[in-house]
């Protein structure tokens, strides 16, 4: 976007600042029949409201570590740029053990246990819906979220340099995710089916359209879609480049 940015937070400002109504995450669950379209503006109001609760009432500051077991979802997308608007590690797929917060969606609940520090759950329910009952140990993330303040800023300032994320047991530093995002981003509207478990499933799913002015269809269970249904969605969404 800009040649000063140098972390995931920047280009989602230099984005906000560029055209902040255009289309940047439409999400889909084929197997709830979900769909949610997220503008930049939209999108960056969630992160600022996740990085206040990460930031303030979950105390976590730079250089902490942030286990995120979440699926490729728009509020996983949300959480990593919280993670790099506070200027935390965010470990995709990590061990809880060793961080200092844990994100978990309904499935991995248990496995998230495993972290002494702070924990949140999502529940993934449409519409950001919250847990029936939150579950023990646990903080309700759409419960937290919505009174959290709408503008976010750090109370240090993010250096790029320092560690940003994980995934598949490479980390990157918060400038390295951007360089890369930049080089191999199309500008496209991608449709992607890719996990959020590798650093292709979080650039086609993400990273890359914020770093080159492109837009997201995210899917979740696409396999379910079938080869019509593909098709149909391709072309309702006007869809210029498909990873699965």
């Amino acid at each position: 976007m800009n040649a000063t940015d140098r972390t995931p937070a920047d280009l989602l400002r230099s984005a906000l600042a560029a055209d902040p109504a255009r289309p940047l995450v439409t999400f889909y669950d084929d197997a709830t029949g979900e769909r949610v379209e997220l503008s930049v503006a939209t999108f960056a109001n969630w992160v600022a409201k996740t990085s206040n609760l990460l930031q303030g009432d979950l105390a976590a500051a730079p250089g902490d570590r942030v286990t995120l077991l979440l699926p490729a979802h728009w509020q996983t997308a949300v959480w990593l740029l919280a993670c790099a608007s506070v200027g935390v590690v965010a470990d995709v797929g990590g061990d809880p053990a060793v961080a200092d917060v844990v994100v978990s969606g309904p499935d991995t609940l248990e496995a998230a246990r495993a972290c002494s520090g702070e924990r949140v759950a999502l529940a993934l329910r449409p519409l950001g819906g919250r847990f029936p009952q939150t579950p023990d140990g646990f903080v309700d993330y759409a419960v937290e979220v919505p009174g959290q303040g709408d503008r976010f800023v750090p109370f240090a300032p993010v250096d790029p340099d320092e560690p940003a994320l994980i995934v598949a047991g490479r980390e990157f530093s918060a400038a390295e995710v951007v360089e890369r995002a930049q080089a191999e981003g199309t500008g496209d509207r991608v449709l992607s089916g890719l996990p959020y478990d590798t650093w292709d499933g979080l650039n086609a799913g993400l990273y890359g359209a914020l770093a080159t002015g492109g837009s997201v269809v995210l899917c979740r269970h696409l396999e379910r879609l079938g080869e019509e249904g593909l098709a149909q969605r391709i072309e309702s969404e006007r869809v210029t480049a498909v990873r699965r």
